[in-house]
């Protein structure tokens, strides 16, 4: 379907552009929006006639937009959220919920105007993009963590994920060194200090094998 756009949309063109567009995304989005109109003769009339009146609105709208861009960009919400211990969430944070946040903050935004390719699933800082116009796009903060010190930590620029995998590692270096055991054994693997005297194992024998053999009764013996 041929269109005439009344604002611009990203990928398509600018307020005026004449463009072909699937007909569901038409019917479904930038009609029902009032973001374009069907690009018939009736219309292109209708849209020349108006077309600096069009145009001044929308400049009207992206200086606002701008202005309000000047105080929530940057925003950074935090969000409490429980977590495994590999940081992956029970649960997501959605549109929602930066909509919410957003709000604590005393900026009003609507949930369409939030920008999240997926829900975010995982402990940590992460960008969500706001359309205040369009041509106008902010960013802000979404600081998800388990507890306050956590988002305290992450606002510092400190990465909590690599800081919990660096202290699970100490702590199995300190339990395998309170243990005496190798750190670089392969999995499965026995220590030499823990075999018995005179006990070997070849390649091809387990260690269970080697036992019983060491230690079974000389079967030539009468």
């Amino acid at each position: 379907m041929d269109i005439i756009l009344l604002e611009r949309v990203e990928k398509l063109g600018s307020i005026g552009d004449v463009v072909t567009v699937k007909d569901g995304y038409a019917r479904n989005f930038l009609l029902p929006q009032k973001k374009a109109l069907r690009a018939n003769e009736a219309n292109k009339k209708v849209f020349e006639a108006n077309r600096e009146r069009l145009e001044q609105e929308n400049a009207e709208r992206r200086t606002d937009a701008e202005k309000q861009g000047e105080k929530v960009g940057g925003t950074e919400i935090v969000m409490i959220r429980a977590s495994s211990n590999t940081g992956q969430l029970y649960g997501s944070v959605n549109v929602r919920d930066v909509v919410a946040g957003l709000a604590d903050k005393g900026h009003e935004i609507d949930k369409k105007q939030v920008i999240m390719g997926h829900p975010i699933k995982t402990i940590g800082m992460h960008d969500v993009t706001i359309a205040l116009h369009p041509e106008v796009h902010v960013t802000v903060k979404a600081n998800v963590a388990r507890s306050d010190d956590e988002a305290k930590l992450q606002s510092q620029g400190v990465d909590v994920l690599a800081q919990i995998f660096e202290d699970e590692q100490a702590e199995i270096e300190e339990m395998a060194a309170a243990n005496a055991i190798d750190p670089n054994l392969e999995p499965g693997e026995i220590p030499s200090e823990l075999f018995e005297d005179g006990v070997s194992t070849p390649d091809d024998m387990s260690v269970t094998e080697a036992k019983i053999e060491a230690t079974a009764p000389d079967s030539d013996a009468s």
